[in-house]
């Protein structure tokens, strides 16, 4: 429907996104300062999901994925990107924020610092998949959007550690005790997101 001004007309303002980029659209709609704030307990949270910890040599199991692919479909690339990079910066200026409340440079330049490289990168990539419309509704396109950040974590990761370890022991350590995780996280994460981003915004069709 279009409304008339002064014997001309005006078109509507747009209806919105729809689906699951209704969260970075929600995310961007705060002022700035709150923004900030989201930012921060996005932080918190990337933080907390890296205290879930199964040890493990040389790559431990934690949550980061789980934490890192929600945050790109609930604020988006940019945001949900802002997050990660920020959580890095912190524990790359000491405040124990990965696995093992460990921190330092130290961890940038260690056989695991691949996943922590990757981490920004799968962000951005959900996060541009999602508001581009490539999951709009679907649950399974979701889950497949979230498998394809934990494989860029996992192909990004076992290449940093191949230059330790070699390749054959990379995939060995670094990619196939993840496999079943991935898969798990990203379907539980999907199933939370189904449940928290319809809830978000202006009242409309989902």
């Amino acid at each position: 429907m279009q409304n008339t001004i002064q014997g001309g007309v005006m078109p509507e303002a747009p209806a919105g996104k729809v689906g699951f980029a209704r969260g970075p659209e929600w995310a961007r709609s705060h002022p700035l300062p709150v923004q900030a704030l989201m930012c921060v307990a996005g932080v918190a949270a990337l933080a907390a999901a890296s205290k879930v910890a199964i040890p493990m040599v040389p790559v431990p199991i934690t949550l980061q994925t789980f934490a890192v692919t929600f945050l790109a479909v609930l604020f988006g690339w940019r945001l949900g990107g802002l997050c990660v990079v920020a959580w890095l910066l912190a524990g790359a200026a000491g405040v124990p924020v990965f696995s093992g409340d460990t921190a330092g440079v130290a961890k940038f330049v260690g056989p695991t610092a691949g996943y922590l490289f990757a981490f920004p990168i799968a962000t951005v990539t959900i996060g541009m998949m999602v508001e581009q419309g490539c999951v709009g509704r679907s649950l399974l396109r979701l889950f497949g959007v979230m498998l394809i950040g934990n494989a860029i974590c996992l192909a990004i990761g076992a290449a940093w550690l191949s230059g330790t370890v070699g390749v054959e022991k990379a995939l060995v350590k670094g990619v196939m005790p993840f496999l079943v995780g991935a898969s798990l996280k990203s379907a539980l994460a999907a199933l939370c997101l189904k449940l928290v981003v319809p809830t978000l915004g202006a009242r409309r069709e989902w």
